[in-house]
């Protein structure tokens, strides 16, 4: 059975970009005849608003969006998160690093941009802490096998991690756990077959595929959509001053977040009620459609 999610962050409200990738994760998994979940990746506290989880879920609730069973929240999963990283250090894949910030960026290499900063970590403790230095975080070893993978949307992906990325971070030195971690356990946890998302995120994908691999887990297909941009070519975020969605513009909205993924209602639609709307997009849904991007400029809409 197709089962896929929507996994925003609580760092603020939904945005057009947010609904976009709502769009079409939804939208792709009911024309399967699956499920759709709704998964709150609450895991990085100190980048959490208050209050941003229930007006994401109310915001969802009234653009017409309906998810199948209980939304899972990683704030509540640690232990989870846990267990993996102990199958891993017992698998000998993992180590203690306790390289700071500062040294990483003193010694590290330049990369092709997918790391930190585009830096690619050295190994510098991958054969052991130097005497006297404290575990900081936890890495995974990486090989110099490619990662590749046919992306639904674009096209076929492929990665070194070893010479792209370098050892990267399971557990970071606050205590959390990495978001490359988590949500591989999270979406094997779910069962999730197919992850239809924005292509930020893209270039994380090899490492998920690497740890789905180290962990047995069964890889999902992927899909990543357009990212919506703003007239600096910077993508639609918090950080980049994006306005939430307004409620009383839902068709509006939801008109635009389809011309976006290539869908080309009708103008007239935009004047339709909301439910309207859902049936049209239900019944003309087509995930070739959607333009062979990465980023995108979002068509004229009026956010507020």
């Amino acid at each position: 059975m197709y089962i896929g999610r929507f996994a925003p962050s609580p760092t603020g409200p939904l945005h057009f970009g947010s609904l976009v990738a709502a769009v079409a994760s939804y939208l792709e998994a009911r024309a399967n005849r699956g499920k759709w979940l709704v998964r709150m990746e609450d895991l990085d506290t100190p980048r959490e608003m208050p209050g941003a989880a229930e007006g994401i879920l109310r915001t969802l609730e009234a653009f017409g969006f309906e998810w199948d069973g209980p939304v899972m929240y990683q704030s509540g999963r640690s232990a989870t998160y846990d267990e993996a990283l102990h199958t891993l250090q017992n698998k000998g894949l993992v180590y203690p690093c306790g390289c700071t910030r500062k040294e990483i960026a003193d010694s590290a290499v330049q990369g092709a941009g997918y790391g930190v900063e585009g830096l690619i970590y050295p190994g510098t403790c991958r054969n052991g802490l130097a005497p006297g230095k404290p575990a900081r975080a936890w890495r995974i070893c990486v090989d110099d096998q490619p990662i590749t993978f046919q992306d639904a949307i674009q096209g076929e992906i492929s990665q070194e991690l070893s010479r792209d990325i370098g050892d990267f971070v399971l557990k970071r030195a606050d205590g959390l756990y990495a978001y490359q971690l988590a949500v591989v356990v999270d979406d094997a946890a779910q069962g999730i077959t197919h992850v239809v998302r924005g292509a930020d995120l893209l270039d994380s994908t090899p490492r998920q595929i690497f740890l789905q691999q180290a962990l047995d887990f069964q890889q999902p297909h992927y899909a990543h959509v357009p990212i919506a941009a703003n007239t600096a070519g910077e993508k639609l975020s918090k950080q980049t001053l994006a306005p939430a969605l307004n409620t009383g513009q839902r068709a509006a909205a939801l008109w635009a977040a389809l011309s976006f993924l290539g869908q080309k209602p009708q103008p007239e639609l935009q004047n339709e009620s909301l439910q309207s709307l859902w049936q049209w997009a239900h019944a003309h849904w087509q995930l070739e459609k959607i333009p062979r991007k990465r980023l995108l400029l979002p068509v004229e809409f009026k956010a507020n």
